[in-house]
């Protein structure tokens, strides 16, 4: 009885030490596994659950297989480029007028020369990215401010040292096309003119355009952008007018920038009243009104 209890015991060993074995061999190859994360960029995705789907195709390396989802959204990756963006990003043109602008609009161009690269890539970025004509106003007004003005702190750069933009180009700076922009070679003349003021119908792109001159007004020292570029034309025109240095306000009279007198039919006939909008001193009706001699120096520090 003993004899026969011993040998039942055997053959029962015997049978799971077989099952075993079969259970490890079908584990090997088929790829069976528990828990597998995989890293896609950012986000992470891992799987816990024994009875997920198993993907039939193993990673040959380590021997560990991915679910099918996060395989497939591997494969539909594509690196970022800016055609897949949505928006502009002028971050690095951001960086450069936080770094060598100051807060009143003096730029250190011998600093912008050392590291020149870092603008020619914003441009080049300008010129394969002009946005639709689908893009909102803001997002198109933005892009044509940026790109004035960082083609003429490139045309000042590339010409430095030099004292004012009116000694380059026999005094002709503003008309010479050499602007690469969207398969149009433009002109800052193009750009301000055609560009802007004929699409925009906005007299205060006036206070945001910067003509590297001391009597411009000051070049802002952040990048223009979709969400700022409103408030910040308001702001700007509003620092602009009140400033001693460009104009000068009283009740009875004014003397202001010939940016006022050169683009005239940009803004009220009435100047009087559309400087009252943004002047902290009351303008009589009747007032006065003449112009400040531009200083072409420039706007260095």
């Amino acid at each position: 009885m003993k004899r026969s209890k011993l040998i039942i015991a055997l053959m029962l060993i015997s049978i799971g030490f077989v099952s075993a074995i079969d259970g490890a061999q079908k584990t090997e190859n088929y790829g069976y596994y528990e828990t597998t994360t995989t890293t896609i960029n950012a986000p992470t995705n891992t799987v816990s659950n024994a009875s997920d789907p198993v993907l039939q195709t193993k990673n040959e390396k380590s021997n560990v297989v991915a679910p099918a989802a996060v395989e497939k959204e591997i494969n539909e990756q594509t690196p970022p480029n800016s055609k897949t963006l949505e928006g502009m990003d002028h971050s690095s043109f951001d960086a450069l007028l936080r770094a060598h602008v100051s807060a009143s609009g003096k730029v250190d161009y011998n600093a912008i020369k050392t590291n020149v690269s870092a603008l020619d890539k914003y441009l080049g970025y300008l010129s394969q990215n002009v946005p639709a004509s689908t893009a909102s106003k803001n997002e198109r007004l933005a892009f044509w401010i940026n790109a004035y003005n960082a083609n003429t702190i490139k045309l000042i750069v590339d010409n430095y040292p030099v004292n004012s933009i009116m000694d380059l180009y026999g005094g002709k700076a503003f008309d010479k096309k050499w602007i690469k922009i969207g398969g149009e070679t433009l002109s800052l003349n193009d750009i301000e003119n055609n560009k802007i003021r004929a699409k925009f119908n906005e007299p205060r792109i006036h206070f945001a355009v910067n003509c590297a001159a001391k009597s411009c007004p000051p070049i802002l020292n952040k990048a223009w952008t979709a969400d700022n570029v409103q408030a910040t034309l308001e702001a700007r025109t509003k620092a602009f007018v009140n400033d001693a240095s460009y104009n000068n306000i009283s009740k009875g009279s004014v003397q202001i920038s010939k940016i006022f007198e050169w683009y005239a039919k940009d803004f009220p006939n009435d100047i009087v009243s559309y400087l009252n909008k943004y002047s902290s001193t009351s303008i009589s009706s009747g007032a006065k009104v003449g112009y400040i001699e531009y200083d072409w120096a420039l706007n260095k520090k």
